[in-house]
């Protein structure tokens, strides 16, 4: 059934999503808290048992979001340390040039930093492409996470219809 808390939650949610892809919120979170806040609403056990199935979701989502690319970043020799480094100076970007700060930042850092623990272009800017991949690979999760907490809130919405 098509209520204004049903639009909000959606709007919420492809707000979140879009927060994903564009770092301006914690669009995962948002996608969550919108499924916490349908929850509270609809004060059912249907409604608190699709936040416990999104809540799961969400948990999983951010282990594998951390552990997959961090896996694969260890296993092509980019050390953790540079990839915080990069992590960091991205969020810095990020506030000296909106949006386009903190992939030029992340970029700039992991690339300086691997060049000069190498000293060679081939195998800092190697180094640099495992990272960006590492980043669209941890992305990605995180998208598939918000998209299977929408389609739970969905299936919730769908079931808990008059």
């Amino acid at each position: 059934m098509i209520t204004a808390t049903n639009v909000l939650v959606l709007l919420a949610m492809l707000v979140g999503t879009v927060g994903i892809v564009l770092p301006v919120l914690p669009g995962l979170f948002v996608v969550w808290a919108a499924t916490l806040l349908w929850a509270v609403e609809m004060h059912s056990t249907a409604g608190w048992t699709v936040f416990w199935v999104a809540t799961a979701i969400y948990a999983l989502g951010l282990v594998a979001q951390y552990l997959v690319p961090a896996r694969r970043m260890r296993a092509t020799g980019v050390d953790s340390k540079v990839i915080g480094v990069a992590l960091v100076a991205a969020v810095i970007g990020l506030f000296v040039i909106p949006l386009i700060g903190a992939p030029i930042a992340f970029l700039g850092s992991v690339y300086a930093m691997e060049r000069v623990k190498h000293g060679t272009h081939e195998r800092a800017w190697l180094a640099t492409r495992h990272a960006v991949r590492a980043v669209m690979l941890s992305m990605g999760i995180e998208l598939l996470t918000a998209m299977l907490i929408i389609v739970t809130w969905g299936v919730g919405v769908f079931v808990t219809r008059p």
